[in-house]
């Protein structure tokens, strides 16, 4: 399987998914503008702007956006992407392909002549301090063991050489930040843009501190993940990247960054604060830049989603049988709610699949549990179990919000980012409860010659 994003693109344009906007774009709002408005269309297109302004690099962005394109980068149908996630996750491939002479290799920007504001970066929505790199991938070592991360964070353009990034997820990039500093040294980091839709799901997962996220990227491609070296910094990159920015994130330095249209529909203002500067600008020829769109986009909340589903479907089939589908729903932004479908046979099941899920992740908030008669994926049966089957003095049960961590970014967090839970049983009795009205299968097939008058 290709790693290159070029050759999943070409294949989209192939398929229709593509469409190219020629004439000149602005760089404040109009990209981020124009997809929220598709969206409210239920539209989902890569969309490709060959020209904006002050800036010889394209941008496409929407790539991210849908379970189906997700499903192409596996190779498999949309419905089976977040199982599919959950199965390849667990099968680590350790060792990696060095390329040796990478496409971003062939032009590297160093010195006085690196130039930030090159980069058709935009700015995203009015709120915004400022223009942001959003697709970008943070790729750094942790300074005691070794071993590699990288994940999506927020970057801030500040000056011709330095972003404001907010480490606020508060997990491994954080923490290796925070060991870094500890020793009173700057942490060397890359900033990848540009990279296959797998590398961008395996760069969400859930490891070990003490394991690096390569070898879980290389168990979706299925084989060893491909990489190449940096120029200034002492990291490994995945080598077909567009545009690979080095660098370091600097060490007792902080300096203001946002407010960011975040995820969660709101501007948040909270921020780590922390400094990257840049030491070398390298890319592709023809190299194109991957703008995501914040805010409450699908972009931005599908990758988050699938992960989610796929952590929670691995933590649960430790200790649970008969988990039907997991369900992170777009309503919660991808992230704070949770629902399982699956088939009780014992009272206490769901309970025990509810702690299993809040184990998994510190941002959920509310779990869900239905019989697997519910489709998760249809929100309005959810709301029909919960009106059906639940009754809240039995069926609910809540954790104050002194005693769990949410995330930074949930803006009805307090000062202390602590959230309160909830886990929602909302089966049926394993007996005595109503039936469910049925359709007679024999006479839906039979009805299918009368639809045609429907139409």
């Amino acid at each position: 399987m290709s790693q290159d994003l070029r050759d999943f693109l070409k294949r989209l344009e192939r398929e229709g998914e593509v469409k190219h906007v020629t004439e000149e774009v602005k760089r404040a709002y109009e990209i981020s503008t124009l997809i929220m408005e598709l969206e409210k269309e239920h539209r989902y297109p890569v969309m490709v702007f060959d020209k904006v302004e002050n800036s010889a690099f394209p941008v496409v962005t929407s790539i991210l956006s849908t379970r189906e394109r997700f499903g192409k980068g596996l190779g498999v149908e949309a419905s089976k992407v977040s199982e599919t996630y959950a199965e390849r996750i667990k099968k680590r491939i350790e060792e990696v392909k060095v390329i040796k002479n990478p496409p971003f290799a062939e032009h590297c920007i160093t010195g006085d002549d690196i130039d930030l504001y090159k980069l058709p970066i935009p700015i995203h929505f009015p709120i915004d301090a400022g223009p942001y790199v959003t697709s970008g991938l943070c790729v750094a070592k942790d300074p005691v063991s070794g071993v590699e991360t990288l994940g999506f964070h927020r970057m801030q353009l500040k000056n011709k050489n330095t972003l404001g990034i907010s480490l606020h997820s508060r997990q491994r990039l954080w923490e290796y930040f925070r060991r870094s500093e500890e020793k009173g040294q700057s942490l060397e980091a890359a900033i990848v843009i540009g990279v296959h839709p797998n590398i961008a799901l395996g760069s969400m997962a859930l490891v070990p501190y003490d394991q690096g996220k390569y070898g879980a990227i290389a168990g979706l491609f299925g084989e060893p993940l491909e990489v190449a070296p940096c120029a200034t910094v002492n990291l490994q990159v995945p080598a077909y990247a567009e545009i690979v920015l080095e660098g370091e994130i600097l060490a007792d330095v902080r300096e203001k960054e946002g407010p960011f249209a975040e995820f969660t529909n709101y501007a948040c203002y909270r921020s780590t604060e922390n400094v990257f500067k840049v030491k070398a600008i390298r890319y592709r020829q023809n190299a194109f830049y991957h703008d995501l769109t914040p805010g409450m986009s699908s972009e931005h909340i599908t990758v988050v989603a699938i992960q989610r589903e796929g952590d929670v479907i691995n933590a649960l089939h430790q200790t649970l049988p008969n988990i039907k589908a997991v369900h992170a729903p777009f309503s919660a932004c991808g992230l704070f709610h949770c629902y399982i479908s699956m088939k009780k046979i014992a009272e206490g099941q769901p309970m025990q699949a509810i702690y299993a899920a809040f184990a998994v992740d510190h941002n959920i908030k509310m779990v869900i549990v239905v019989d697997e008669d519910v489709d998760v994926f249809n929100e309005e049966e959810v709301l029909w179990a919960l009106a059906t089957r639940l009754q809240a003095d039995k069926g609910v049960s809540i954790l104050p919000q002194h005693l769990g961590m949410g995330v930074t970014l949930d803006p009805s967090t307090d000062e202390l980012s602590r959230t309160s839970k909830m886990g929602i049983d909302a089966t049926k009795p394993l007996s005595g409860f109503a039936p469910k009205i049925q359709l007679d299968d024999e006479v839906r097939e039979a009805v299918q010659r009368l639809l045609k008058y429907a139409k």
